[in-house]
């Protein structure tokens, strides 16, 4: 209703000022009201609003436009034709509209589809290993008499894979809500805090990095949700720890430009093969790995990050370091108006 009453309404007062600009005569009125229709047509969901806005729009032309003026008269030549046309118009650019918005949201439906196969499939390989080795260890501890040492070796390596369990499991929960959109709330956080308070809960993780970030200028609010931010921050590191061979810090790189702010993780390790960068972040990557493999897979952390950051209207990239190892950086869009002084 609100798109109906605006666009009809600047179009009677376009169409007003040319009939004065005209000596009174407005030969556009028509064209005018066909491109009001358009626009309602386009932006409104089904037919109905379309349709309106045809109606109304030939009776203005006619009402208003038409000699003699100010004088409703139907002349049964022309009224018919101009609203033949503009419902012509209306329902063409109606079913247009709505065979898109059905094409986007089957693209949505599949790229959601193809990120919970993705995931199950990581899920599948990622719990298997730590879960089978609580099992081997808390059995070992029931069935043998072990020293001291042995026992705490072995409560280490429990303890060690039920925190790697609790790290899959919120990005399940990442995953959840990022699948249902209304479910992410967001809001102007300062982003060096965000920063800090990722690295600070990464550096209670075993096999921690050094972690060296830049600071802006400025202080920049951006809208976000911080719990799934900082989600993604962790994992990024973590994807560090367990994956880049040689590594012995993390940097963190900030920089800002044309109203986005861009975030860089950077290490100095053995990089990324140029063949896996344009599957690394969806986790396709996987389904190749041997599945003798027993390595414990960050993928779905990688696929987990994409996914937070374009549902925040930012995406993530990997590349090359400029310390000589892997780079992962993700954008966030941030307004003009969210600086603080």
């Amino acid at each position: 209703m609100l798109i109906l009453l605006l666009t009809l309404g600047a179009t009677i007062g376009l169409a007003v000022l040319l009939s004065f600009a005209n000596d009174d005569n407005n030969p556009f009125a028509i064209a005018i009201f066909i491109m009001a229709v358009v626009i309602v047509a386009r932006w409104t969901d089904g037919y109905i609003w379309g349709i309106i806005a045809a109606f109304i729009g030939t009776l203005c032309v006619r009402y208003m436009f038409t000699y003699p003026y100010w004088t409703f008269s139907i002349d049964y030549t022309e009224f018919p034709l101009t609203f033949t046309v503009m419902l012509i118009v209306s329902i063409l650019i109606s079913t247009l509209t709505t065979q898109i918005k059905q094409q986007e949201r089957l693209r949505f439906d599949i790229e959601r589809e193809k990120m919970h196969s993705n995931l199950l499939r990581a899920i599948a390989h990622d719990l298997r290993t730590p879960l089978t080795a609580i099992i081997g260890a808390s059995s070992t501890i029931q069935e043998q008499e072990l020293s001291r040492a042995d026992l705490i070796r072995l409560a280490e390596g429990i303890r060690r894979d039920a925190e790697w369990l609790v790290r899959v499991t919120e990005n399940l929960l990442s995953v959840t809500r990022v699948s249902n959109n209304h479910m992410i709330k967001k809001e102007g956080e300062v982003l060096e805090e965000i920063i800090g308070s990722a690295i600070m809960k990464y550096h209670r993780l075993p096999d921690s990095l050094p972690v060296e970030s830049d600071t802006l200028k400025d202080i920049i609010l951006v809208p976000m949700d911080a719990m799934l931010i900082e989600q993604v921050l962790i994992n990024l590191f973590d994807n560090v720890s367990a994956h880049a061979e040689g590594a012995s810090k993390i940097w963190i790189h900030l920089r800002n430009e044309n109203g986005m702010v861009f975030i860089s993780v950077e290490d100095d390790g053995c990089g990324i093969p140029a063949s896996l960068l344009p599957q690394i972040l969806d986790g396709t990557y996987l389904s190749k790995r041997s599945r003798s493999d027993d390595r414990r897979n960050m993928g779905i952390g990688l696929s987990v990050c994409r996914s937070i950051i374009e549902a925040h209207e930012g995406q993530l990239f990997a590349g090359k370091s400029r310390h000589g190892g892997a780079a992962f950086e993700f954008s966030l869009p941030c307004k003009e108006d969210m600086y603080v002084e």
